[in-house]
């Protein structure tokens, strides 16, 4: 079963108001002449209309649809309703396609097929649909995004533009349009005009954080990383402490590999959210800034995080006495089941001349790798054992 949330317009809303306002008409009619009561489709179209489709649905198992004098076009329009309403949608689109059949004229009734074979994914049959839904078609912002979107998915570039203008001539103040078209072009490598679109695009709508991060996280991903930089920048001086335009902008910086820029824009990003400081000191230890790196280490409170990258400093630092000292910290924190880590302090004490301790370590690497590197090293302090003067 496929389910899918979309937003129900107003001329929708209008829809079913006439639907219940006829089946009204329907019960004094047939009350007055005495023919077959017409209770449980008006019970359904009550329940629909306060929201409880499971309701409606069981009201309806109630109609005689065997009777010739029951209204099948609206019988299966309520089902098809009540079946959206629970977001079944290949049973609202089959009910209200048998409402078609058995008569339905009402052309919003398009409306709704229209959304629910684009929930469905049958774009072609989505557009189809939106072309007979006649004059409200134009009149709603959401459809018209719709068929956009559909065309889109068919490949049909031009189309997609061409609705997206019509969006935008119709609707001119809603600027979903304009934000659709600018990722088009983006997508369709058209660099320039997305880049030019996009600033007009958060310059008119009064952007928020999340359109600069949308359009520079697309400009990114298509490796266009200085329009991307440009944008976000902006974004930067705009929303100064919004974590993602930090994050993002310092990503970008590093896809060109500019460490330096990345760290610095992290290390400021963690006086709002400390958690970012292990990525800036890890940058910044990329970056062979490692006092740097230290300082920021400091203030990590993920002690597994902290020991770890602290144990790296530290050998990049030649400080080798530091880093054999770590053991018990690393050890209670269970950062040597890593056979990296492992590694790491083994190699820290054989640079100690901890030439025991740490063949006690090499002993628990089953990593091949590791496993390889460990064993040289055990050659290395044999050497040193035999000809000292070769480890001075």
């Amino acid at each position: 079963m496929n389910k899918m949330k979309f937003p129900i317009t107003r001329q929708i809303h209008y829809f079913v108001v006439a639907i219940i306002l006829g089946y009204y008409s329907n019960s004094i009619w047939a009350a007055e002449n005495k023919t077959q009561p017409t209770d449980f489709l008006e019970l359904a179209a009550v329940m629909l209309k306060d929201g409880h489709n499971d309701r409606a649905l069981l009201a309806l198992q109630s109609v005689d649809l065997e009777n010739k004098k029951t209204d099948l076009a609206r019988f299966y329009t309520l089902q098809g309703l009540a079946y959206l309403g629970l977001n079944d949608l290949e049973a609202a689109r089959d009910s209200l396609q048998q409402a078609i059949k058995n008569g339905q004229k009402d052309q919003a009734i398009y409306i709704y097929l229209a959304q629910i074979y684009f929930g469905l994914k049958d774009y072609q049959r989505t557009v189809d649909a939106i072309g007979k839904a006649g004059e409200q078609a134009s009149k709603d912002a959401t459809l018209i995004s719709l068929k956009a979107e559909s065309y889109w998915h068919l490949k049909q570039t031009e189309a997609a533009i061409n609705a997206l203008n019509d969006g935008q001539r119709i609707f001119p103040a809603d600027f979903r349009f304009l934000k659709r078209k600018v990722f088009y072009f983006v997508e369709l490598g058209l660099y320039q005009e997305a880049v030019r679109l996009g600033r007009q695009y958060l310059h008119r709508s009064k952007a928020a954080a999340a359109d600069y991060i949308a359009l520079g996280n697309a400009l990114r991903l298509s490796k266009e990383y200085q329009e991307a930089l440009n944008i976000l920048e902006i974004a930067r001086l705009q929303f100064p402490h919004d974590e993602m335009v930090a994050k993002l902008l310092a990503h970008t910086y590093l896809d060109q590999g500019k460490l330096n820029s990345a760290a610095f824009i992290l290390e400021q990003a963690a006086l709002q959210n400390p958690s970012l400081q292990a990525e800036a000191a890890e940058i910044y230890r990329r970056a062979g800034r490692f006092h740097m790196a230290l300082t920021l280490n400091e203030s990590i409170s993920d002690q597994k995080v902290k020991l770890k990258q602290r144990l790296s400093i530290f050998l990049a630092l030649k400080r080798y006495e530091h880093a054999a000292n770590m053991e018990s910290g690393l050890y209670r924190n269970g950062l040597l089941e890593d056979q990296d880590v492992r590694y790491a302090l083994a190699y820290a004490l054989f640079s100690s001349r901890r030439f025991s301790e740490a063949n006690k370590h090499l002993d628990h690497l089953k990593n091949a790798e590791l496993f390889r590197k460990g064993t040289e090293l055990r050659r290395l302090m044999e050497v040193c054992k035999n000809e000292p003067w070769q480890c001075t």
